[in-house]
């Protein structure tokens, strides 16, 4: 899920970036398909950015010419070039319209099976921990684990991938992520499942929703929501 200023306007620039459609837009989010069912949710929020964010997507290429192809879509949708201190490296750093960093790969054949988004990506203190916390709580399997850098993959979708930094979570992170339990599943059941793993309760403003909002060690907020 992703904070937005304007969801209908950064839903759009997504959908023509990733050559995905809209699967759902009403005034309370807008809705983007990703691989096997997965989506990029877009919701509305007043609070602007203002620090890099923890989380972010990486783009995946298949060869040169395309990922200079995707970088310049991009560019004409609206992004621009970003400096997070990222030096000289082969992949290139973009923010949206409304300054979410996003990164465009260089290609890569572990991404050949993912669709557009290559992974989602989060900072982390200790990869190591966070990894074995996530993958306790999706039963993804672990395909990387080092010091500086832990990842989680699908059989289809983004991997999920956890790199080390230095500074701490400060704000409330603008992307997080939702899980549902299966259609035959219990909400309450699910959170229980989730706070044994290590999960704790989160505020961030919600009152009365259908979803629990949880947060993992490092203060990461992700939702629950029903079964579906």
């Amino acid at each position: 899920m992703v904070d937005s200023a304007d969801p209908a306007a950064l839903g759009r620039f997504y959908a023509e970036l990733l050559g995905t459609p809209i699967t759902d837009e009403n005034s309370d989010e807008v809705d983007v398909a990703l691989a096997d069912g997965q989506q990029l949710v877009f919701v509305p929020v007043q609070d602007p950015k203002v620090v890099k964010n923890r989380v972010h997507l990486d783009l995946a290429s298949t060869s040169p010419q395309d990922q200079e192809a995707i970088v310049t879509r991009a560019v004409d949708l609206g992004a621009r070039p970003a400096d997070i201190g990222q030096g000289d490296v082969p992949w290139v750093v973009l923010a949206d319209p409304e300054g979410n960093e996003f990164c465009v790969l260089e290609q890569r054949d572990e991404y050949s099976h993912t669709g557009p988004v290559a992974a989602v990506v989060v900072d982390a203190r200790d990869p190591r921990a966070q990894v074995a916390f996530w993958a306790g709580l999706t039963g993804l399997p672990v395909t990387r684990e080092h010091d500086d850098f832990a990842s989680l993959t699908q059989q289809a979708g983004p991997s999920l991938e956890f790199v080390k930094v230095a500074e701490p979570k400060s704000v409330k992170n603008r992307l997080h992520l939702d899980l549902a339990p299966p259609a035959d599943g219990d909400l309450r059941t699910e959170v229980a499942r989730l706070e044994a793993w290590g999960a704790v309760r989160a505020d961030v403003g919600q009152v009365d929703v259908p979803w629990v909002v949880l947060a993992d060690p490092e203060g990461n907020e992700f939702c629950v929501l029903t079964p579906r």
